[in-house]
């Protein structure tokens, strides 16, 4: 594939599939998809293209409901995070945030990080959902709540005292058997909390130190 910009494009989802599959294809790197399979994300396929690139294939398509649906629904790792890409932020509701974050595996931290970062993060009901979804019974979906919330915070979103502690509570509950991903996603959350005062710096720590 050429390294040249070419015109980004729009069409049916029919008629773009054929051409991101070949996008894909020239970018695949074998090394990366071996280590992929080997790690146990548990994907159909996985082409093994870093993320920069992918962002730079994902450039060249105009955004699309549909067609962010279609390969949302292909167990590929490369059109997962590009249906996360390509879908229209302002046309992703509550019902569909639910639906992915749902239908994540536990192995899929990656597919969670982009996901919150990229579209549920800047949603208008990202703040409620993030609640929510912090306490899940599933780790994945602990782990976006935990991410989006993470944000909310550094783009400078404040709690409301008893938001507060619904958060610190969780955090609590959930930092000591949490897997890597998770953890740091808690630890980032309380980090960025702590930076709003003081006060919320110690209660922080004090989780933290726990």
């Amino acid at each position: 594939m050429s390294n040249s910009p070419r015109p980004v494009v729009g069409g049916s989802s029919a008629d773009l599939l054929p051409q991101l599959r070949a996008d894909l294809r020239a970018a695949m790197n074998g090394v990366a998809a071996k280590a992929i399979r080997e790690s146990g994300m548990g994907y159909r396929l996985a082409y093994g293209i870093e993320l920069p690139r992918l962002r730079e294939i994902a450039a060249g398509y105009t955004p699309d409901r549909r067609l962010a649906l279609e390969l949302w629904q292909e167990d590929v790792r490369e059109y997962r995070l590009l249906a996360i890409m390509l879908f229209p932020a302002e046309e992703f509701d509550t019902d569909m945030a639910d639906l992915w974050v749902s239908s994540l595996r536990p192995e899929q931290a990656e597919l969670a990080q982009l996901l919150s970062m990229d579209l549920l993060s800047r949603q208008p009901y990202a703040a409620e959902l993030s609640f929510q979804w912090m306490a899940a019974e599933r780790p994945v979906q602990q782990l976006c709540g935990f991410l989006v919330l993470g944000r909310l915070l550094m783009n400078g979103a404040e709690l409301a005292p008893d938001a507060a502690e619904e958060f610190l509570d969780q955090a609590a509950a959930t930092l000591p058997t949490a897997s890597l991903p998770l953890r740091k996603a808690v630890q980032n959350a309380l980090l960025r909390y702590g930076e709003s005062s003081p006060e919320a710096a110690r209660r922080a720590d004090r989780i933290l130190a726990s």
